[in-house]
């Protein structure tokens, strides 16, 4: 924050791996560059075009309250900027110098070639600078025309080492005090220095100008024009009190840079504020009670502290309006520590609140699961909480229905009320009111009978720790599903939490509804955990429509392929920031593109299976009684005469090689054996993998 001026802000951000030094004259609604300047200490001219070349500066405060850090500004003297910065595309420590802006940050000048801490004299009169403490020095420097020029003193006959300096308070006090050593070695030194001899008079309205505060060249800054009066650059007065106040404040006409995006909405890339992809702006708070009023936000507020009039002030200003008669939604139930165990005989205290309704007219009742139930006449006679004990151990559900005359909301809660340690799984179906409790070495398994959606709740307890986790199954005789990837950009803003994953999802069925006319409620999309992003698109046949169950599969089919179409035509995309756009591609389809829960038998199936069947009993058969069927103990005597007269004739070719006798070698009927034995193996295996090859696409199976 820059002293002295309202709403003025430098900063340093980071934009594509690049540090740069932004400036902001509206609470940073706009920022920009910083222009650096056009020449350097030797009047040289310096080529730096925005927006690839600009200056930036060292933001850091000092830790030592007597050095003056790399930024100073003073309150007495608004629009003098004295900061440690370097030119050039983004922000280096390397060739670093000292820059001043005597205009609030419009223009800049180069003062030092090298670091130093610079301090405000009698209240900003002038300016004094000494190098840094890792340099010893002897002088000093003095500027009494907001550093366009710098005088030199002497202030000790030794280097010193100065570690700091002390500017000494009061009107009629000009006395600086240095202190540091001479080396590593040396003990502290303590320097005054009385510098009132350096005035040569007191200020008077002459030594005065009038300068006009501006955002290059725009006079209207947070709203009003403001004149200043300060000392005029190069005259050798003492101040002696504050210099600077403002001679007049004239307010400006509203205009767009006067207001910024109101909360849950999103400046986009046209300039205009549009909700956020996570904020419904049709939300009314529930302490909105019929009769009263609200202010409906236009998505744009006026920066804080502008004081802008007139002009565009009605266009963007929150219009004020009747609250609706709203039916409860968004009812929440929990106990006050967050945590679903309670000991036996202990106060559980039960929070409920609401997101949407009108809260006093709306009528809270909560039954405790234990035959005990309270009703209140409006929401908040529960603010404090809803207190019960239990009598008895168990688990309990905790129920909560909020009702108007427009509509009702309930929700409910387990709580697990113990006296002695427990390790179970409890697996509590809310839609069919069932319950099974099994240990966590086992599973839990329903079959649900009906289509619909099911809530499906899971808790797990150990003593008196209880985790719980509900999820939404939907339930359909079939259905169609495509799988669902998105470009990079999203994966960077991806945190990996359920509630953003939900509400992605909104965001992409939200941009599916709009590029296909298809009813919101034969669409679903789960957006899937981890990283890289994915998610399945599940496409649900109209539950209005009473036709036959081939003419929903026609639907399903039709409004797939303008859901391929749009996908492959990157059709599909959504805003996740300001000048972030996400596209949805298309996977792939799913294995099975309807999925069915009817079984069906195919008879040609059958047929070849029990083929099969018959070709490897017939295998089996043939090796079994192989040494009863006359043609192979010819064939096996054949062979045998074909291998003696073989050997033989090796035998007579190679004197030098060694005699093998016949009965080494296998006898033909092992040899037979064998082979049998390995054809009837393959046999075997194919046997197999065809029945199981079959079994996976025919849906049955043959058990041997």
């Amino acid at each position: 924050m820059v002293a002295g001026i309202k709403g003025m802000l430098i900063a340093n951000r980071k934009v594509e791996n690049q540090v740069k030094t932004y400036i902001t004259y509206n609470k940073g609604r706009d920022w920009r560059l910083l222009q650096a300047p056009s020449t350097d200490l030797e009047g040289n001219p310096i080529y730096c075009v925005l927006p690839f070349c600009s200056l930036h500066l060292q933001l850091q405060m000092s830790e030592n309250p007597y050095l003056s850090g790399s930024i100073t500004t003073k309150s007495s003297v608004p629009g003098v900027i004295v900061a440690t910065g370097n030119i050039g595309s983004e922000l280096s420590y390397n060739n670093v110098g000292m820059f001043i802006s005597s205009d609030a940050g419009n223009t800049w000048r180069q003062i030092f070639d090298e670091e130093h801490n610079v301090w405000f004299l009698d209240k900003g009169g002038a300016l004094l600078a000494v190098k840094q403490p890792t340099v010893p020095t002897r002088h000093l420097w003095i500027s009494f025309d907001e550093g366009q020029q710098w005088t030199r003193h002497s202030f000790s006959a030794m280097p010193l080492f100065v570690d700091g300096v002390l500017v000494e308070p009061g009107m009629d006090n000009q006395i600086l005090t240095f202190f540091g050593h001479f080396s590593d070695r040396s003990e502290w030194q303590l320097i005054k220095i009385d510098y009132k001899s350096m005035f040569t008079k007191r200020c008077t309205e002459g030594d005065f100008q009038t300068w006009h505060l501006h955002n290059q060249g725009e006079p209207c800054v947070m709203g009003q024009k403001q004149l200043y009066m300060k000392r005029r650059p190069g005259v050798y007065c003492m101040l002696g009190k504050e210099s600077s106040r403002i001679l007049s404040v004239e307010p400006c006409i509203c205009r767009a840079h006067d207001f910024e995006c109101d909360y849950g909405f999103e400046r986009r890339g046209d300039g205009n504020c549009m909700p956020a992809f996570w904020f419904n702006p049709a939300t009314v708070s529930r302490s909105c009670s019929q009769g009263q009023n609200y202010l409906n936000s236009t998505g744009y507020r006026k920066v804080a502290a502008n004081n802008c009039t007139k002009g565009v002030k009605e266009m963007y200003t929150a219009r004020k309006q009747q609250c609706p008669n709203r039916p409860p939604r968004g009812l929440q139930l929990a106990t006050r520590d967050n945590k679903l165990t309670a000991n036996l005989g202990s106060n559980v205290t039960f929070v409920v609140q609401l997101e949407e309704g009108d809260s006093l007219r709306t009528n809270i009742q909560l039954d405790f699961g234990d035959g005990t139930a309270v009703s209140y006449s409006n929401l908040s006679w529960t603010e404090e909480g809803i207190r019960h004990v239990y009598r008895s151990a168990g688990i309990f559900r905790v129920t909560a229905l909020a009702e108007n005359t427009l509509g009702y909301d309930s929700t409910s809660l387990y709580l697990h009320v113990t006296y002695h340690p427990l390790y179970t799984v409890h697996l509590l179906n809310f839609s069919t009111k069932t319950k099974k409790k099994q240990l966590c070495k086992g599973s839990i398994s329903h079959v649900f009978t009906a289509e619909g959606m099911n809530t499906v709740t899971v808790q797990v307890s150990s003593a008196n720790s209880l985790l719980q986790d509900t999820k939404t199954i939907a339930v359909q005789e079939f259905f169609k599903s495509l799988l669902l990837s998105f470009s990079p950009n999203l994966d960077e803003a991806n945190p990996d939490i359920p509630e953003w994953r939900q509400d992605v999802g909104r965001v992409i069925k939200k941009a599916l509804l709009q590029i296909a006319d298809i009813p919101a409620d034969q669409l679903l999309v789960a957006v899937f955990p981890g990283i890289p992003t994915a998610a399945e698109l599940f496409i649900l046949p109209n539950k209005n429509q009473s036709d036959a169950r081939k003419r929903n599969e026609e639907d399903l089919e039709q409004i797939s392929e303008i859901l391929v179409s749009a996908l492959n035509q990157n059709l599909v995309e959504f805003e996740l920031k300001p000048g972030s756009r996400v596209i949805v591609y298309i996977t792939q389809l799913t294995l099975a593109p309807l999925v069915d829960s009817i079984p069906r038998h195919s008879s040609s199936a059958m047929l070849m299976l029990l083929s099969v069947v018959f070709l490897g009993l017939a295998v089996f058969l043939i090796y079994k009684f192989k040494r009863k069927i006359p043609w192979i103990n010819i064939y096996a005597e054949v062979n045998h005469e074909k291998e003696q007269e073989m050997i033989g004739t090796v035998g007579q070719n190679d004197a030098t090689m060694p005699k093998i006798t016949l009965s080494e070698f296998s006898s033909p009927k092992e040899l037979m054996e064998k082979e049998l034995e390995v054809r009837v193996k393959r046999e075997y295996m194919l046997f197999i993998y065809t029945v199981h090859k079959l079994s996976n696409n025919k849906q049955c199976c043959v058990t041997l």
